[in-house]
């Protein structure tokens, strides 16, 4: 088999290593050492190691796209129109109508009137023809008493009209 070794040689911290980041664990590399491509990346776990990224694409000019019209547009665009001229309609027969609501409402008011002496008025008929029937007789009061003698004796009553 192969076997090549390669031997691994480190460097001191140079003086002008930025004092912000820690201290490294192994050999110190300079950014101006950090071949084209890649970067310095900080990991989810915190840590901070070189990658190769990926280079960005040049932005394309944008030209502008026809998009196709969605069909809730069309269908609102086809449903004002009819709106429309449902609302114009209703009002043209509500001005045609205007002469009879008025009436009808005029007449409810007269039912409404009619009701309420109607609910007033009978009871008060009511009452004086009871006054005019019963004005020649008194009143009539009846007494009742019953007795029994023992517990389960017979009882015996009367009835006195005054």
């Amino acid at each position: 088999m192969h076997d090549t070794a390669y031997e691994i040689t480190t460097q001191p911290r140079p003086a002008d290593y930025p004092a912000y980041l820690p201290v490294p664990e192994g050999p110190v590399m300079l950014p101006s050492e950090i071949p084209p491509g890649v970067q310095m990346v900080t990991l989810p776990g915190g840590i901070r190691t070189l990658a190769y990224t990926q280079p960005t694409a040049p932005a394309a000019p944008l030209v502008p796209v026809s998009q196709p019209i969605p069909a809730w547009a069309k269908t609102t665009a086809l449903l004002t129109p009819t709106i429309g001229g449902g609302v114009a309609a209703a009002g043209i027969g509500l001005s045609y109508a205007a002469p009879g609501l008025i009436a009808m409402s005029q007449a409810l008011w007269s039912a409404v009137a009619l009701m309420s002496a109607a609910a007033i008025g009978v009871p008060v008929l009511l009452r004086l023809g009871r006054a005019a029937t019963g004005a020649g007789r008194g009143t009539t009061h009846i007494t009742q008493n019953i007795t029994a003698s023992g517990m389960f004796g017979k009882a015996n009553g009367t009835v006195n009209h005054h």
